[in-house]
């Protein structure tokens, strides 16, 4: 079967090494098995999505031979197909008004038992009383709209990871100022998209759950997944602005160019291949096998590291 991937950015900024890297193996995986490699703009952020960081974005993964095939899609241009299917699942009663702050849920120590994702939530408003509603309304909180579950467990079967047991918990679908939350967003657009392989960093491992839960739900297909171990600095910590220079024009300015560049992503995925100019040189030798099952840690003249007074 030939491979529907996607690389999927956040347009509020460039790219950094650890994003590239993964839109790298992305496109590996998806050209590898006569596939394509879509691009999916996740600008859900309205307030930092940015049309100049899209384009700049799209650029960076150019200079590295990294190209898509279909037209890209927008998930502020979905707004609307995404409330349709919240206003479906209202419907059916499968959600419900959630008025909890931020702060609430992380407070929160009634979280599901077993592996859990960050800010898991406890089901505070799950049976909130009609005048309990009314009056949090009253208060002037306006509700995000959370899927009823009952705690299921999934296992991943990632192609890098290997089976992994996954716990989901009351899931927001929609925010309290209107906007869809990403976790709904991603599966309906992987499953308008084709999408038969998602390549992206493991610290999403856990948050598989959900939308393996919500493809059932939904009556879409579960893609194949492939949970790539993350890029960090010399300190070990997940890559970061601290981290200095991370991006393409950052490593250019201290003469470091893109052929340099992808020669090491290519020695961190587990390429032979000595120099490549392009992706397509890596294409006949990479394999997923050889990925290294740790973070990656980016050679040191690549960053400077500022220390947190």
């Amino acid at each position: 079967m030939n491979v529907i991937g996607r690389f999927a950015p956040s347009p509020t900024g460039p790219l950094h090494i650890g994003n590239l890297r993964t839109a790298l193996i992305a496109w590996l995986c998806a050209h590898q098995q006569d596939g394509e490699l879509l691009l999916r703009i996740e600008d859900l952020d309205r307030s930092n999505s940015k049309p100049a960081h899209e384009a700049r974005q799209i650029d960076e993964l150019e200079q590295l031979g990294i190209t898509f095939g279909s037209k890209a899609i927008r998930q502020s241009e979905r707004f609307d197909l995404y409330r349709d299917i919240v206003n479906g699942l209202r419907q059916q009663d499968l959600v419900y008004p959630c008025y909890c702050t931020r702060r609430e849920i992380l407070e929160s120590t009634q979280a599901p038992q077993g592996p859990t994702i960050e800010g898991a939530y406890a089901g505070t408003c799950r049976n909130l009383s009609v005048g309990d509603r009314s009056e949090r309304e009253q208060s002037g909180r306006p509700p995000a709209w959370r899927l009823r579950t009952n705690s299921e467990t999934y296992v991943v079967d990632d192609l890098v990871v290997g089976p992994t047991t996954t716990v989901i918990d009351d899931m927001v679908l929609l925010r309290n100022d209107g906007v869809p939350a990403y976790n709904l967003a991603v599966v309906v657009d992987d499953a308008a998209q084709g999408v038969t392989q998602i390549v992206r960093g493991d610290d999403l491992l856990h948050g598989t759950g959900r939308h393996i839960h919500l493809q059932k739900l939904l009556g879409y297909p579960t893609p194949q997944y492939v949970h790539v171990p993350l890029v960090v600095g010399l300190d070990q910590e997940r890559l970061a602005k601290r981290h200095g220079a991370v991006t393409l024009e950052e490593l250019s300015q201290r003469g470091i160019g893109t052929q340099e560049v992808l020669g090491e992503l290519a020695r961190s995925i587990g390429s032979q291949v000595v120099q490549p100019e392009s992706v397509n040189d890596l294409l006949d030798d990479f394999n997923l096998d050889r990925l290294p099952r740790s973070p990656w840690t980016i050679p040191s003249d690549w960053q400077t590291v500022h220390h947190d007074n």
